[in-house]
């Protein structure tokens, strides 16, 4: 039984799958709305480890981060990241620690003591 020729984007569709680019152009989609949600400071202490049945995971350098990150700005970065990634499901962003990533050290805010003064 003979076929006719194939339309382009069947050929393109094959191709996408074989070289696996659908998956990286995600990744880099993820990757990108990270960095774009998180802001320059957080996104260079951490990096997108995976997404799997609706979970983002982020890799995060230091500990302190990881703690600010879990208790103060999880659903805010969630929030933000449904919006910004239209057609993909996130259903929880998650947090672990990871050794090999570099960048700056993320600091909070200074907290210095009210009503001392150490002007004598």
């Amino acid at each position: 039984m003979e076929r006719g020729p194939e339309s382009l984007a069947e050929i393109l569709s094959r191709l996408f799958v074989q070289r696996g680019w659908g998956r990286r152009q995600e990744q880099a989609r993820l990757e990108q709305a990270w960095s774009d949600v998180a802001g320059p400071e957080i996104a260079a202490a951490t990096r997108v480890a995976s997404f799997r049945r609706g979970i983002l995971e982020i890799e995060v350098g230091h500990a302190a981060l990881m703690h600010e990150l879990v208790g103060f700005h999880k659903r805010r970065l969630l929030g933000e990241l449904q919006a910004a990634l239209t057609g993909v499901t996130i259903k929880d962003l998650r947090f672990r620690s990871g050794a090999n990533i570099t960048g700056p050290t993320v600091a909070g805010p200074t907290i210095r003591p009210r009503g001392r003064s150490t002007d004598g």
